[in-house]
């Protein structure tokens, strides 16, 4: 196995190392697995010469974990982890989560909320003016003045909360070598502001020209508006061939985001996971069960990065870009050979996938020169025209794998974009996913099946799914299998009122779907879903767009999709009732659920009444 990176003065002094280059601080703990960002940032730095310790989920209570490394003799780099800290902590509900993931043994509480700015902030009282560099998937979704669903509130950029001098946004390869270099040529951290895939606060008049820029924090904080705009501005400016500078003022700085860094080729992105990861949890975990998030993807492997499907309520398009960057199938091969040769290995690879599994060549070749149409999306509400869908190298690197020695079985796991197969005219490709990569059951993300939901969504409408699906299980009839589609679904999504809740509980109905989860919208920060959660606008037409805010709303809404468990059937009788839906309540084919004991009586009452009026009514007409 390969050695962890040092975690103590111990593993410092086994190497020969006096003072370290960089010290990472993150909210997780400590895997190392090209799967976990903390894992690839150090190993980056590694193979660039620089020495690395990484301090993994210290008690901010105190100076002591922080210490324990000394201090680095170029910055402090700080992540809250592999997702924002808040998601980590609390449900959509905005409940304590029970546990975590990423934390040894699953025990929740290990980190602070909000732990990128805790963290900066111990570090600034402990060391002072030392350089610190922020990253990972909390401080780069919440490079902007960003909407805090945790506080109801807008929130300026962490830039400015925590202190830090620098963020890096995205994934970063880039970004943090050019970064170590010139530490290391002793340039001041607070001077370098040209690195693409960054962000900086400067003086407004050492403001940058030509820049896009957006409404303040003052006035996104006041106006709902302006908010909506700045979205669209940041969203717009987010493609490596023609983003530009994005810029919008705090206060009495400066917050400037330098375009996207250009993505990975795939030279560079095969060395990254060639490097010498241990790809495990560091062994001071054992005594605690080790770490559960590494249980999904130790034995996976991914493929590609970005994803050109861009749904609004996804970070994948401002934290990894739209554009699509790939491995060779060479770099594949040699880690599906690795992976057999790991100990736990017991013949299956989980998954060869990435944001989104089936996506491996550009979306079309225009973008490659001109970049990914501004505003526009690949594939919602309808595949664009230009759509190229080429199936064929992913196939081919999935057959080759198949054919190692050792692997009895090659699972995918990660999203599958059905409405992206569909187009594709040759069915060799979901032949052999159906014949070979299905563990009885694929997951796939329709979300919805409202038209007027799924534009929200930016999702292609249901009509996709419906063709999808028919095709699948003809096919699954057609090899022998019995296998089942597991789709997707959110409640409460902007744009969803309960007339939408209801049809998507008789799509369920009609389609013999029983969810057995279901995901209620959750407005994470920096998503456009998140904009329209806050704003109730649209970004992209300023139009109004319903919001479901209160959480008896959001329950209705929540249990409509699970209509048939009986513990729902309470609420799902008041859902329909105020959705003015009461002919589906009852005991006929086409209703939901029954009446519960009282509202039988109301019913049987109603009926009484009308019989009553009417033999009334006879009566008179006998009588005259």
């Amino acid at each position: 196995m390969n050695k962890f990176l040092p975690v103590s003065r111990e593993d410092m002094l086994e190497r020969g190392i006096e003072q370290l280059d960089f010290i990472l601080v993150t909210g997780d703990s400590y895997v190392d697995h090209p799967s976990f960002g903390i894992a690839i940032i150090s190993r980056v730095l590694e193979a660039e010469g620089f020495s690395v310790g990484i301090i993994a989920q210290p008690d901010w209570r105190t100076n002591k974990d922080f210490e324990k490394l000394g201090r680095p003799r170029l910055a402090f780099l700080v992540s809250s982890g592999n997702i924002d800290s808040m998601v980590a902590h609390y449900t959509a509900a905005k409940k304590k989560r029970s546990d975590d993931a990423y934390t040894a043994g699953g025990k929740a509480g290990k980190r602070p909320d909000r732990a990128v700015i805790v963290y900066c902030k111990k570090i600034r009282e402990i060391y002072g003016n030392i350089p610190i560099s922020i990253g990972g998937l909390e401080a780069s979704l919440r490079r902007f003045a960003h909407y805090d669903y945790w506080d109801d509130a807008v929130r300026p950029s962490i830039l400015v909360d925590s202190g830090a001098d620098i963020l890096l946004y995205g994934m970063s390869e880039h970004q943090i070598t050019e970064l170590a270099h010139r530490l290391n040529a002793g340039e001041d951290i607070r001077s370098i502001t040209d690195i693409r895939g960054t962000c900086y606060l400067t003086e407004p008049k050492n403001t940058p020209l030509g820049a896009a820029e957006c409404p303040s924090f003052a006035q996104v904080c006041e106006n709902k508006e302006a908010y909506a705009r700045a979205c669209r501005i940041q969203y717009d400016q987010q493609d490596e061939v023609y983003g530009k500078t994005v810029i919008q003022r705090h206060g009495d700085k400066m917050l400037v985001q330098n375009p996207p860094a250009k993505s990975l080729t795939t030279e560079e992105l095969d060395r990254v996971y060639s490097l010498p990861y241990a790809r495990t949890y560091h062994p001071m975990y054992e005594k605690d069960g080790g770490v559960p998030g590494i249980e999904e993807v130790e034995f996976s492997i991914t493929h590609n990065r970005g994803c050109f499907g861009n749904c609004n309520f996804c970070s994948i398009a401002l934290h990894q870009g739209r554009k699509i960057s790939c491995r060779s199938e060479e770099s594949i091969l040699e880690e599906a050979k690795l992976l057999t040769a790991l100990p736990n290995f017991k013949g299956y690879i989980h998954d060869v996938g990435g944001p989104t599994a089936n996506f491996r060549m550009p979306s079309c070749k225009k973008q490659l020169e001109q970049g990914l149409c501004k505003g526009k999306k690949c594939l919602a509400p309808t595949p664009c025209p230009n759509l190229d869908v080429d199936h064929s190298q992913y196939l081919d690197i999935l057959r080759k794998i198949r054919k190692i020695k050792g692997i009895k079985k090659v699972f995918i796991r990660s999203g599958i974009r059905y409405d992206y197969l569909i187009e594709d005219k040759n069915e060799e490709f979901m032949r052999e996913l159906i014949e070979h990569h299905v563990s009885g059951q694929l997951k796939v993300a329709p979300e919805h099946c409202s038209a007027v939901v799924l534009d929200m969504m930016g999702k292609p409408h249901i009509e996709a799914y419906k063709k999808f699906s028919e095709k699948f299980y003809r096919m699954t009839k057609s090899v022998g299998k019995e296998q089942y589609l597991v789709p997707y679904l959110m409640s409460s999504h902007p744009g969803s009122t309960l007339k939408e809740a209801v049809e998507l509980a008789l799509f369920l109905k009609e389609n013999n779907i029983r969810p057995e989860q279901v995901q209620d919208f959750y407005p994470t920060p920096g998503t456009i879903s998140t904009c329209m959660f806050y704003t109730g606008l649209d970004p992209y037409t300023m139009k109004p767009v319903y919001v479901p805010r209160s959480a008896e709303e959001k329950a209705m809404q929540r249990v409509l999709l699970q209509y048939f468990k009986p513990q729902n059937k309470e609420i799902v009788i008041k859902a329909l009732i105020k959705a003015g839906r009461r002919d589906l309540i009852g005991q006929g084919k086409n209703c939901l659920v029954e009446p519960d004991i009282k509202e039988k009586q109301i019913t049987k009452q109603g009926k009484d009444n009308r019989k009553w009026r009417k033999d009334g009514q006879n009566s008179g007409r006998r009588k005259r």
